[in-house]
């Protein structure tokens, strides 16, 4: 489960007792429910980091909605041998670009709804009880039908030039460190590098957070596989003032 529900209200909690409600013996495990609110570029990448560490087999349930409600379409995505089901507002755009030939669903049989739907709780009366019902053996194809017209949304991708990569901050994780689009692959021929983002210049990629001193900044290739901007036991995101969308530079030197 992936969701912006965050830990003080009950919605989390509420969808998990609809799915245990339909089956019991079903295991839940949350990747997080603290995406900032509505920030579906934001759940989109944590999903896109998390999922491919999940086994065969497992069904997604993301929920960041901000279109609850409206006339977007609620979907079932088979992908890589796992089950997603979203939104459809971009969610899923990792998911689409590594499995160009995943089969999506749109949701539309109610049979398998939760009773009556709310238009503000599509996570509670749509995702969650389809996600139950599938894991109890329900055929994707049952549950709606074959959709062609969801968003396709783009990957922002670096743009990559002769010692030169140009890329922005997608994410900031809770330690404050920032991470980037551009991959270990963009900037790994680099004999020597300059980072710049903003006024700020860091020189050379590190291994690890410890090669800078306490409370100084850094560029290291992070978990993600992607550079990202850190301060050494500090966070990067204040140091710095960092936001997703601002710009990194990575300058071979």
């Amino acid at each position: 489960m992936t969701s912006d529900f965050g830990l003080r209200d009950a919605y989390a909690g509420i969808m998990k007792g609809i799915i245990l409600g339909i089956h019991p013996d079903v295991r839940i495990v949350d990747i997080t429910h603290l995406i900032s609110p509505h920030n579906i570029e934001q759940a989109a990448f944590v999903l896109k980091n998390a999922f491919v560490h999940f086994p065969d087999g497992t069904i997604h349930v993301a929920v960041v909605d901000p279109g609850v409600g409206s006339e977007r379409a609620a979907l079932l995505v088979l992908a890589g041998r796992q089950l997603f089901l979203a939104p459809d507002n971009g969610l899923l755009k990792y998911v689409f670009d590594l499995h160009p030939n995943a089969t999506v669903y749109h949701l539309t049989n109610e049979a398998y709804f939760h009773k009556p739907v709310s238009l503000t709780f599509h996570g509670r009366d749509v995702f969650a009880p389809v996600a139950a019902h599938l894991a109890r053996g329900v055929r994707p194809e049952s549950a709606g039908k074959r959709f062609d017209g969801f968003i396709r949304d783009q990957v922002r991708r670096p743009v990559i030039k002769t010692g030169e990569t140009t890329g922005e901050i997608l994410y900031i994780d809770g330690f404050g460190n920032a991470v980037t689009n551009i991959e270990a692959a963009a900037v790994e021929a680099f004999e020597k590098t300059e980072v710049r983002i903003k006024r700020f210049v860091i020189r050379g990629i590190r291994r690890t957070y410890s090669e800078r001193d306490k409370e100084q900044p850094l560029a290291v290739i992070g978990s993600h596989g992607n550079v990202e901007i850190a301060v050494n036991q500090g966070s990067a995101e204040r140091v710095l003032r960092l936001c997703a969308g601002d710009s990194v530079t990575v300058l071979s030197k």
